[in-house]
């Protein structure tokens, strides 16, 4: 009983607060959308892939042991292909007006597992720049390596191309508005049950019984001032009930 008693109170709360759940999710949902379409700038996305291996000499068609030591030097070149090192060639080459910092930051490089192919990806608010700095930083790479690791054999496999209509990888206006949508609605069903907690006031015979565990033996209507000056008043009705053997009269 106590159960279904709770889950009513649940309920009641949030149909009383209804209007504050509701303003609240859609004032999130309205700011999310208008921040994420006319403040964010958005960002292009460019992606390029090398293979990375070292020279083979005639004789030598596979080498498994060879293979293997590529592939733990794959996190090296990793960290060589965001090195100064390469980023400065880079930044000249583009005339770019940005720090080594802020270069690497844009420029992410992984590989797949198991694979000797690194992908670099960049990030820029111009999308033609993206691809850009993705092709200049495998060319240089390119270039580099043979004299930072004496690794000969680099391939570009696929260059950065600007696509005719390109779209932003970010923001993604869509799924902020429906996450601002869910925390808004959390965030007014919270304030609807802590104004709940935090309101004492007495309103009905319940709320009586609630906060002062004493039953209610009867309720007076109110009296109308004026009727009772012409005359008409109306007897006010008294509802009363038992209370431990006692009887009272209306």
């Amino acid at each position: 009983m106590e159960e279904t008693i709770s889950l009513r109170e649940l309920f009641h709360t949030l149909k009383k607060r209804m209007w504050l759940i509701a303003l609240i999710t859609v004032i999130a949902t309205m700011i999310s959308g208008i921040v994420s379409y006319f403040f964010l700038t958005p960002i292009y996305q460019s992606s390029t892939q090398i293979l990375v291996n070292q020279a083979k000499s005639e004789q030598q068609l596979y080498n498994p042991a060879e293979v293997q030591t590529n592939l733990q030097l794959i996190n090296t070149y990793n960290v060589i292909i965001k090195s100064p090192a390469i980023l400065d060639l880079v930044k000249k080459d583009l005339n770019l007006d940005r720090t080594i910092g802020e270069l690497t930051e844009q420029i992410q490089v992984s590989s797949e597992k198991d694979s000797q192919v690194v992908l670099i990806t960049v990030q820029d608010p111009d999308s033609a720049m993206a691809a850009k700095i993705a092709n200049t930083t495998a060319d240089v790479f390119k270039d580099e390596i043979v004299k930072i690791m004496n690794v000969d054999n680099v391939s570009i496999l696929s260059t950065a191309e600007v696509p005719e209509h390109p779209s932003p990888v970010k923001p993604r206006p869509f799924l902020n508005m429906a996450i601002a949508l869910v925390v808004g609605a959390m965030t007014g069903i919270g304030l609807a049950f802590l104004l709940e907690y935090l309101d004492n006031t007495v309103k009905n015979e319940q709320d009586v019984e609630r906060l002062l565990g004493l039953p209610v033996i009867g309720a007076i209507t109110t009296i109308d001032q004026n009727s009772t000056l012409k005359g008409n008043a109306k007897t006010p009705s008294v509802r009363v009930s038992h209370a431990k053997g006692e009887s009272t009269h209306a």
